[in-house]
């Protein structure tokens, strides 16, 4: 529905960055300042900073770090998606982790580069996404995608294994199931985040998945009432 968009110097893509260091914030900004047809229209360090500014800058492009000091950008993409559903969001980590790349899929991203990547590619990724295309791996995002997709009749062998699951860990395996992070889970439970970690822990163990991308697929039985069981109104 939505055609590529093509910016120029008098209508630039419009950038905003979050990141919780100075120096990679500059850097960047200075990378991506320096294109004609780019500009940071603004920053933040923090995930409180960057849910304020952000829909407030209208931004086409935002550029997120994925671990920060009070969250991650994750829960920003989806909050920032979710007020702006046409801004393209591309997750930047030092790290190469299949839970957070499948989580960021499942947030709406774009795109999810590392801080390896050289600042050319960079700046053709921030072009890429704002055009409307997808900087995912196509190779990595199907194999993710893969283990999203749980064979009905495996579903259903493991539907068993939620009845042994505490009125507790069901809260906490359909909010996995919402996408929600265990920080976020532990403010709307109001539970530490260690007493989160915990919950899940054994919670997988009951379920026998290792990851919570598994759990997050189960949890989408939660919402299947037993038939016999069904209330009207």
């Amino acid at each position: 529905m939505a055609e590529a968009r093509t910016f120029t110097e008098q209508d630039p893509i419009r950038v905003f960055l979050l990141d919780d260091h100075e120096v990679v914030r500059r850097g960047i900004t200075d990378l991506l300042d320096a294109e004609s047809d780019i500009s940071v229209v603004g920053d933040a360090d923090s995930v409180e900073h960057a849910l304020v500014r952000g829909p407030a800058l209208r931004p086409h492009v935002a550029v997120l770090d994925v671990r920060l000091p009070d969250g991650d950008g994750i829960t920003v993409c989806r909050e920032l998606r979710s007020q702006m559903p046409e801004l393209a969001c591309l997750m930047l980590t030092s790290f190469d982790d299949d839970d957070a790349l499948l989580d960021a899929i499942m947030a709406g991203a774009s795109g999810y580069v590392l801080k390896q990547i050289k600042g050319s590619d960079l700046v053709s990724a921030v072009r890429t996404v704002a055009s409307g295309q997808s900087m995912l791996d196509p190779a990595t995002t199907a194999r993710l995608m893969r283990s999203l997709r749980a064979d009905p009749a495996e579903a259903s062998a493991v539907a068993p294994e939620l009845a042994s699951l505490s009125p507790r860990e069901r809260d906490i395996l359909a909010l996995i199931g919402d996408g929600l992070t265990n920080r976020e889970i532990g403010k709307k439970l109001y539970l530490s985040e260690k007493t989160v970690k915990n919950h899940i822990s054994r919670l997988l163990a009951k379920l026998g998945v290792q990851r919570r991308v598994q759990a997050a697929v189960l949890a989408s039985h939660l919402d299947q009432p037993d038939p016999g069981n069904r209330t009207t109104g």
